[in-house]
């Protein structure tokens, strides 16, 4: 993958495929400590210990419709080539949390990429999850819950046309606001 974003992408995918209905998404930079972290949880169906040793191999998986999983063990992989760390948390029947954390300035950090873009068409293809949203630069941050929005829109799904539209404007210009 060419940005943690669509890696994301694809970790995120999996927190569906285990039923999660909240799904939290932590992007944190720290440039005084050169350090960026990434963390994913949901409280989907969660792994058993067996799994969770597993899932960082790429030749193991769950699903069936291919003998591979990549998103993992390429998440894992990215962090480390950067000079970071791994993570990886889970229970069974309460959910998987992952985090990783890369050397900001490491020149083989793979660039964050459009994790605006990621995070509101997550948001418009899953209308019936819950996700939150934080992205932190420095002491700049921005937080975003769909829980409360919502509760504000009543009866207007997320996926609607215009709510889409105001998801993905308003998510453009909050983060180019804390950079």
């Amino acid at each position: 993958m060419k940005e943690l974003a669509l890696n994301i992408l694809d970790l995120a995918q999996n927190s569906i495929s285990a039923r999660a209905t909240l799904i939290e998404l932590e992007v944190i930079e720290d440039t005084m400590s050169d350090f960026l972290k990434i963390t994913l949880a949901d409280n989907g169906c969660g792994m058993t210990e067996d799994q969770v040793k597993s899932v960082t191999d790429p030749f193991y998986t769950t699903r069936t419709t291919r003998k591979v999983g990549l998103g993992v063990p390429f998440f894992k992989m990215a962090a480390e080539m950067a000079g970071g760390s791994f993570s990886i948390e889970s229970e069974v029947g309460k959910g998987t949390r992952l985090a990783a954390t890369f050397g900001l300035s490491n020149v083989d950090r793979m660039p964050v990429g459009d994790m605006e873009g990621v995070v509101s068409d997550l948001i418009y293809m899953n209308p019936q999850i819950n996700f939150t949203f934080r992205r932190r630069i420095d002491s700049k941050e921005f937080f975003l819950d769909t829980a409360e929005l919502k509760e504000i829109l009543g009866d207007v799904p997320l996926n609607s046309s215009e709510v889409f539209e105001w998801i993905s404007g308003y998510l453009k210009e909050q983060l180019e606001s804390i950079k």
